[in-house]
């Protein structure tokens, strides 16, 4: 299954105008809340221009991108936590996502209704983590109970973290800011907590401040200093209108017409990619060009076996070549002439945009 960022903000913030931007669907245009109430999922396509540089260079029959999905879930409200809003149910739907993406709206139009009465993106971003947090520290709590009278030598481990996490949300914190280690987060799998995950912020702007931000921006970024988090500054009514251009000379004349020099779309699409803690290899041949999704740190014989579970098993050894290499030189028998095709074993740590190739035991 593919990894999932999932879209979250108040109502008509332009979350669900982005997404459909990022999926090519019909935008929903709808001046009240709750336009989305079951979740959308669209499959993206990450864009990256390494591929379309070995897609030139070696002529495939095929090309594959790597994907991710982005999930529209429906606008939250005060009281979410409590059920209010459809609230039980779009906090479900988070739950099962891999990163957030919070739009926050950073924009002034009397014409869209705010469903607080004003623009203040700090306001709406507490409101939502503090739904979050409540929800989260619901699940805590529930587990504390079973396990806090347990003599099992795991279980006390997990009261220690428990207690921690539920004494820094009771602060209003995230679980993310703790900076908890691979041994405390063992204890919490189970939880699918919230706000434990890694959140994108997104700042949504008019075309004015596409390029340089607002007091509204300024604001959002001052609040997140301290936070774990990054910060996009998109405006959803400049992506809405590339959607209309159908030719890409067109959008890149638009583009540069802003004082842009990529879509807010694909800028999102990358950060949400690396907010994931994602890379990518590639293999390269006649047949196909593809490239191949895993986690920053995995071993070869790992990543062998995002192609096939036999790769991994029986792994012997890896032929890497650097993009870098191969798009200078131009081809594989290139590269292996001035011994820029290396071989690597099973300690190898993949790197973001190596070309390889496996030999593994059947």
């Amino acid at each position: 299954m593919p990894l999932q960022c999932g879209i979250v903000g108040l109502p008509n913030v332009g979350k669900s105008t982005l997404f459909n931007c990022l999926s090519n669907a019909k935008a929903q245009a709808a001046n009240f809340p709750f336009c989305t109430i079951e979740p959308n999922v669209g499959v993206i396509t990450v864009p990256d221009e390494r591929l379309e540089v070995l897609t030139k260079l070696v002529s495939p029959q095929k090309v594959v991108p790597t994907t991710i999905e982005i999930v529209d879930i429906a606008g939250l409200v005060k009281g979410a936590s409590k059920g209010e809003g459809l609230g039980n149910q779009f906090l479900g739907n988070i739950r099962t996502t891999d990163a957030i993406i919070h739009v926050l709206r950073c924009f002034d139009d009397d014409n869209v209704i705010h469903v607080d009465g004003s623009v203040d993106p700090v306001r709406d971003k507490e409101i939502i983590d503090m739904e979050l947090q409540l929800k989260d520290l619901d699940s805590v709590e529930k587990k504390l109970a079973k396990v806090s009278k347990s003599s099992v030598m795991s279980d006390k481990k997990a009261v220690e973290v428990l207690l921690k996490i539920k004494a820094t949300l009771e602060q209003g914190k995230s679980v993310r800011a703790i900076g908890l280690d691979e041994t405390e987060l063992e204890h919490i799998e189970d939880l699918g907590l919230l706000t434990a995950k890694p959140v994108l912020y997104v700042c949504n702007v008019d075309e004015a401040a596409v390029v340089n931000g607002n007091a509204h921006v300024d604001s959002v970024k001052q609040a997140i200093a301290t936070e774990n988090a990054e910060l996009l500054i998109i405006s959803a009514a400049i992506e809405s209108e590339i959607t209309q251009l159908e030719s890409l000379d067109e959008q890149l004349e638009f583009l540069q017409s802003m004082g842009l020099n990529e879509s807010g779309v694909s800028k999102l699409i990358k950060s949400a990619y690396k907010l994931l803690t994602l890379q990518t290899y590639f293999t390269a041949g006649v047949q196909e060009v593809r490239a191949w999704t895993i986690t920053a740190g995995t071993k070869a014989p790992q990543a062998a076996g995002v192609i096939h579970t036999d790769f991994e098993k029986g792994f012997i050894r890896a032929e890497v070549m650097a993009y870098l290499d191969f798009a200078t030189l131009g081809s594989e028998a290139a590269c292996r002439e001035v011994g820029k095709l290396r071989v690597e074993g099973k300690e190898y740590t993949v790197a973001d945009g190596d070309i390889m190739h496996f030999r593994f035991n059947v």
